[in-house]
């Protein structure tokens, strides 16, 4: 690599790099909110699903999107990060637009009308007596759509989180990561504002078709634009000595270019994978609870539809709340900065102050007796906390391992946080049925109320359970070589 000039100005095109992957982010979410915003209020009148049938599908998700993510993150290293995230977004683009399909499918299949429109499915679907078959096929065509959404999206932080690493040194690493991942927020708050009110003008399906549509948009810009560092031509010389900084500190100790990779096996043998895998199992089910489930239970519990008024108020200021994650990703810079902490150390600081604020989630319905506001509020404020806590978790990675390496580990961790997704989706769906179905009382609280409760206590504590079994396996610094 050339020197840079003495005088010569730093171009910033990694913050070109950070906007894309925001763009990436926030559509990504987007897509798969648009099922959380519209199955309480237009889908499931139609389809007659239940809470379990809602639970079903979106467990389902999660489990594909666990497994999708264990071999994402091995494609993303082996086709490289351009070509990778480029087909993540088509993949996941294709996924969002085959949900609009489904009702039309359905009614091919239980009223034999194929050749119709999306008002004609319906009114074939409202002929069909055997309301057991339109779950059963509807459901069904939901999960198979759910599962190619998955497949695409499983790559998104694989890639990004190696695109990070490409373009960043490592004190930049975790307010860069904070910086797109603040996109899943962005398009959480987004989602509400305009999904609802777009199912109601155009259908639930046109809101698929629009969603998955952005991302097509945004597969030219990345294939216009990405290029890596030392191949771009808007990054000079000074930009590309700033971001290769740490080169010769690299987990990989500046083995990268070498093309030795680590194995799924050779991974499994390192504490700092299982410390990744442990953190993410326990705490990636939070946010998805959170996502997937706060329309329905400002539904269930203060009957607000998703595309009333109130609805889209309360989960603006829920998402807006959550955008202080950003915090995340300056609060252990200042440790490695100012208190002279390794990133490790400084993450791990970060990370145990990040995971206090959850706790606040034992208090979401108690205080939501008295206003649905405190529950939103809070469930805003847990949100920003687990955004925060997702930014250096993920950064972890980079620390510890070398680039060729870095997209299998996230993909590993990725598919441990999707099982613990399956588990708290699938279990809340029985879990909230059977509390409504047989009035379960709970220390206070009744019906489907009981439920949220234990759901809320589950997501409260574990963030600081899973701080402690990671500090427990990695104490410190422990920089894999290969």
């Amino acid at each position: 690599m050339a020197a840079p000039l003495p005088d010569e100005k730093r171009t910033n095109y990694r913050w070109v790099i950070c906007s894309l992957l925001f763009m990436a982010t926030t559509i990504n979410y987007m897509d798969r909110q648009v099922l959380s915003l519209t199955w309480k209020d237009f889908i499931a009148p139609e389809f007659h699903w239940s809470n379990s049938d809602y639970g079903n599908i979106t467990a389902m998700f999660s489990l594909f999107y666990a497994i999708c993510m264990l071999f994402a993150g091995r494609f993303v290293d082996w086709i490289d990060t351009r070509k990778g995230f480029l087909w993540a977004i088509g993949v996941w683009s294709l996924g969002a637009v085959l949900h609009a399909f489904c009702g039309i499918a359905t009614a091919g299949v239980v009223a034999d009308t194929w050749l119709t429109g999306f008002e004609g499915a319906k009114e074939a679907i409202r002929t069909v007596g055997d309301t057991a078959l339109v779950i059963s096929v509807s459901t069904s065509l939901f999960v198979c759509a759910r599962f190619v959404l998955a497949l695409g999206e499983a790559g998104n932080f694989p890639a990004a989180i190696k695109a990070t690493a490409e373009f960043f040194p490592k004190k930049d690493r975790a307010f860069a990561t904070s910086i797109f991942n603040a996109g899943a927020t962005v398009g959480a708050l987004l989602a509400p504002l305009s999904i609802p009110i777009f199912a109601r003008l155009y259908g639930w399906e046109m809101s698929f078709v629009l969603i998955g549509a952005l991302g097509f948009v945004l597969m030219g810009f990345w294939m216009f634009m990405y290029r890596k560092p030392h191949e771009h031509s808007r990054v000079n010389r000074a930009e590309l000595a700033y971001i290769t900084q740490d080169a010769a500190d690299e987990a990989d100790g500046g083995k990268a270019a070498s093309g030795r990779r680590l194995s799924f096996t050779q991974c499994f043998r390192y504490r700092q994978t299982w410390a990744f895998v442990i953190g993410k199992f326990l705490t990636d089910g939070v946010w998805w609870f959170y996502l997937f489930w706060t329309p329905a239970y400002l539904s269930d519990v203060y009957g607000l539809s998703s595309d009333s008024s109130m609805a889209q108020l309360l989960l603006f200021v829920l998402y807006a709340i959550t955008l202080l994650s950003i915090i995340g990703g300056w609060l252990p810079s200042y440790f490695v900065t100012r208190k002279g902490m390794d990133p490790y150390a400084g993450r791990m600081r970060a990370m145990l102050i990040f995971a206090f604020f959850p706790l606040l989630a034992l208090l979401a319905q108690p205080l939501g007796d008295h206003s649905y506001w405190f529950p939103v509020i809070i469930i805003g404020i847990a949100g920003a906390a687990h955004q925060a806590w997702s930014a250096n978790i993920f950064s972890t990675v980079g620390d510890m391992f070398p680039r060729s390496a870095i997209a299998t580990v996230t993909g590993i961790g990725g598919m441990a946080g999707g099982l613990g997704s399956y588990l708290i989706n699938k279990g809340s769906g029985v879990l909230f049925d059977f509390a409504a179905a047989n009035e379960w009382k709970l220390l206070g609280f009744h019906g489907i109320e009981s439920g949220y409760f234990v759901i809320f206590s589950v997501c409260a504590v574990a963030y600081l359970l899973g701080w402690g079994i990671m500090k427990t396996l990695v104490p410190r610094y422990q920089p894999i070589e290969v």
